[in-house]
């Protein structure tokens, strides 16, 4: 994944005051999808949205996502958040596509939407789809533990 340089207004002071009485008030994304290859649920884009679209649209915030171009096997997604005031900022991330087709792009472009939208809201998401992030975690014994504080010592 690549993320580019974030851009944004002269001034943000009247959008991070908008966006700070936002997050005091979000609720978590229900996890109402289910990942069958990973037998987890997740919070999906919709759901996403439901959480914060209330709340950011009563103070004057708006969250813009455009597609970019599908160049060497990644996509492109930009993400922007806006307020009434005219403030923004913005970056731009790409994702490589698993499928060189119509699918593969707009699945790609649908996961970088619902992370990028929880990122710049700070909407909380439980669960985590990517598959790098929900490889099992080994957790070592107590006895493993001591072993390792006793080299350490």
């Amino acid at each position: 994944m690549f993320l580019g340089e974030i851009m944004q207004s002269e001034s943000i002071a009247n959008l991070a005051k908008a966006l700070s009485i936002v997050q005091g008030k979000l609720t978590y994304a229900k996890k109402d999808s289910a990942n069958p290859f990973f037998k987890s649920k997740y919070a999906d884009l919709e759901s996403v949205w439901d959480a914060c679209r209330d709340l950011l649209s009563a103070n004057g915030l708006a969250v813009v996502q455009l597609p970019g171009e599908y160049f060497e096997g990644t996509m492109a997604l930009t993400t922007i958040i806006t307020h009434s005031s005219g403030e923004w900022i913005s970056q731009q991330m790409s994702l490589p596509v698993t499928k060189p087709d119509a699918q593969g792009a707009g699945s790609a472009l649908t996961y970088m939407r619902r992370y990028a939208l929880a990122a710049v809201v700070g909407v909380v998401q439980a669960d985590d789809d990517g598959n790098a992030a929900s490889a099992p975690k080994q957790v070592k014994s107590s006895l493993s533990m001591k072993s390792v504080a006793e080299d350490i010592l």
